[in-house]
């Protein structure tokens, strides 16, 4: 058999396709499929390939672009430039397009998604979070290179770029960290809460046997304790725990979900992967004093900060367990209402099919991945629940991430 030709680093022009799932568009060159970056649906650019698998594809990178579609724009971050090739950093995938273009872009993923996985024909408008394109990121992770600089690594890619600032993250953020010097190989994490106040971890990484390495983490700066306010009520969350990354994203969740979720009045709501409780706090209100609102996290760490914000809502009770550990116990009350935000993941069979065993009236999935999300209403269509509603969110802008809220409801039987 003849060896195929490696094409890493050959440059192609191409036309460039649809958008993909990933960040990337679909183009294709001597019948082979080419994942290329940094490029808008109908442009002609010259690419260069970064990675060939030998096999029906390759990805490559836009370098030069021949004939430009109506939604690109100059990238407000230096270090998008296409100039740089494989020295761009890998954090934003869609800097080269306009608002309502990564809006459009997104929108025709998901879309995409769920009519491939789920066998949904389902039109999808993704939204605009307040606050624009840039300064919206509250969090960020960075690496230090050899040299003790904080940067961010290219797309698929263990180097580092080191960095002065970073214009998707709230203003001081990286800078913070940018002008000082760390242990090389250090990873960073920075959280800037609703008071203003910059919490930095450091965790030093030491090589141990076998090519292992063990983190030791160390607060830099901040007190470790984030302080946020949403609709009226104060959140405590550790730093390092999770938390909506866009400084809008938590408000306007909330009252989605919320108004989703439509809890009865006395009834029983679970708010699942609940983490400090963001979501439950809302389920109890709707509920009241003689409904119970069930919150299910995996980390105590995140339990405990829920039990401690929502201390004033009785109803509200707390397991600390997996998801799918908790959802066995034969003695939880069945549910009218369940809201779940899982992990990029999704949720998977066995939670989708513990949910619909409860027969809940309304189920409210919240999903940043819309293969993931397409995959779970897949399943709950296999156990007797279909999607009712969608909304999607550009919560995290120049990237090719989306959120999605999601409303399940019982199949009627005649459908």
């Amino acid at each position: 058999m003849t060896e195929k030709p490696d094409w890493t680093g050959r440059r192609l022009e191409v036309e460039v396709g649809p958008v993909a799932h990933g960040g990337h568009c679909v183009a294709r060159y001597e019948g082979r499929v080419v994942f290329v970056r940094h490029a808008l649906p109908g442009e002609t650019v010259t690419v260069e390939v970064t990675e060939d698998n030998g096999g029906g594809f390759c990805r490559a990178d836009a370098v030069e672009v021949r004939e430009a579609a109506p939604g690109r724009v100059i990238p407000p971050c230096p270090l998008a430039d296409a100039a740089l090739g494989k020295d761009r950093c890998g954090g934003c995938d869609f800097q080269h397009a306009d608002g309502e273009t990564q809006r459009e872009l997104k929108a025709a993923v998901v879309t995409e998604q769920l009519q491939r996985i789920a066998g949904l024909d389902w039109p999808v408008r993704v939204q605009e979070l307040p606050g624009g394109l840039l300064r919206w990121r509250t969090r960020a992770r960075l690496a230090v290179d050899r040299k003790g600089n904080a940067g961010f690594r290219p797309s698929r890619s263990h180097r580092v770029i080191p960095v002065a600032d970073c214009p998707i993250t709230v203003e001081g953020a990286v800078e913070e960290l940018a002008e000082r010097r760390w242990r090389p190989g250090a990873e960073l994490t920075v959280a800037a809460d609703g008071e203003g106040e910059l919490h930095v971890t450091a965790v030093d990484r030491k090589p141990q046997r076998r090519g292992r390495q063990q983190g030791v983490a160390r607060q830099v700066a901040g007190s470790g304790v984030a302080h946020e306010t949403v609709r009226g009520r104060r959140f405590d969350v550790g730093a390092q725990g999770f938390w909506q990354v866009h400084k809008a994203a938590p408000e306007t969740f909330t009252e989605v979900v919320a108004r989703f979720a439509a809890a009865p009045p006395g009834g029983v709501a679970w708010d699942l992967y609940g983490g400090v409780g963001l979501f439950a706090a809302d389920l109890a209100e709707q509920v009241g004093p003689t409904g119970s609102v069930l919150l299910v996290e995996s980390s105590r760490g995140a339990v405990e900060d829920a039990v401690s914000n929502l201390r004033d809502q009785p109803q509200v009770a707390f397991r600390a367990g997996t998801v799918e550990r908790v959802l066995t116990d034969e003695d939880l009350r069945a549910p009218d209402v369940v809201v779940l935000d899982p992990p990029r993941k999704g949720a998977g069979r066995q939670v989708v099919e513990a949910i619909a065993a409860r027969e809940p009236s309304r189920v409210v999935h919240v999903a940043c991945d819309p293969a993931a999300l397409a995959r779970d209403v897949s399943l709950y269509a296999e156990n007797g629940y279909r999607m009712v509603d969608l909304e999607a969110f550009d919560a995290f802008p120049m990237t090719h991430h989306v959120e999605c809220v999601a409303v399940l409801e019982p199949t009627p039987k005649n459908a």
